[in-house]
């Protein structure tokens, strides 16, 4: 598998998805087809075709073909004619539920395992992970499971933000709502930090950016790992 898992398609001061365009540009080069947009996630409440016409302009401006999914009369021809993927940001459950609900949940999964290239940022990055279960996204609709596409053997936790030394806030932490994961799952999370991305073809992991990440195991105190090879 080829993916790149990204914490957000924006960082502070930087247009979107500039802040890691040599890693997408690298990561699409040389494809047969267009990649196919999954704007499912609907950030804000976008509409579908205003997340993909604001994808497409980023797209479009480094010379890579770039057409949302819910343009074809079919899904299955999407996936068919795709070169590559993107998934963007948004809600997590409101992507999951609708593509398990069109079908091409298992339809990308199983293009993707095959070889062709998959881009997720935010809500895309958390459905490569073994389940949502360590989104940030309040659950305003309910998929059926919660089971992602276990593309990568691990959690993601994207945006992940460390506590405010002398805050007075008194909610809870990132750190807080993973350590509630793990009185229920086994799985490894990483804290992916914005600025930060992943690079696996489903067996290596490499951590990139100017990052480090939040590394969360199960009856384990977290901890730091830079950039490099990720060993969880």
């Amino acid at each position: 598998m080829k993916l790149l898992l990204a914490s957000t398609s924006s960082i502070h001061g930087h247009s979107y998805l500039s802040y890691f365009k040599n890693a997408w540009i690298n990561h699409f080069t040389g494809l047969k087809g267009p990649v196919i947009f999954v704007p499912y996630a609907r950030p804000g409440g976008i509409s579908w075709d205003n997340y993909t016409s604001l994808v497409a302009e980023a797209f479009n401006s480094q010379g890579i073909e770039l057409r949302g999914i819910h343009t074809y009369n079919k899904t299955s021809d999407a996936i068919k004619e795709a070169g590559g993927f993107f998934i963007g940001g948004g809600n997590t459950f409101v992507l999951l539920k609708t593509l398990i609900e069109n079908g091409s949940f298992n339809q990308i999964d199983k293009a993707v395992r095959q070889g062709k290239p998959y881009m997720g940022s935010s809500a895309g990055t958390n459905i490569a992970g073994t389940s949502i279960g360590t989104t940030n996204d309040m659950p305003i609709e309910y998929p059926p499971t919660f089971k992602a596409f276990n593309w990568v053997p691990f959690n993601i936790n994207p945006h992940y933000q460390d506590p405010i030394e002398n805050s007075t806030h008194m909610g809870e932490t990132r750190e807080t709502r993973i350590q509630e994961f793990h009185a229920f799952n086994k799985t490894n999370v990483i804290g992916l930090r914005e600025g930060s991305y992943i690079l696996s073809n489903g067996i290596d992991h490499f951590l990139k950016g100017e990052l480090s990440a939040r590394i969360f195991k199960p009856d384990n105190f977290p901890f730091e790992i830079e950039k490099g090879p990720l060993s969880i």
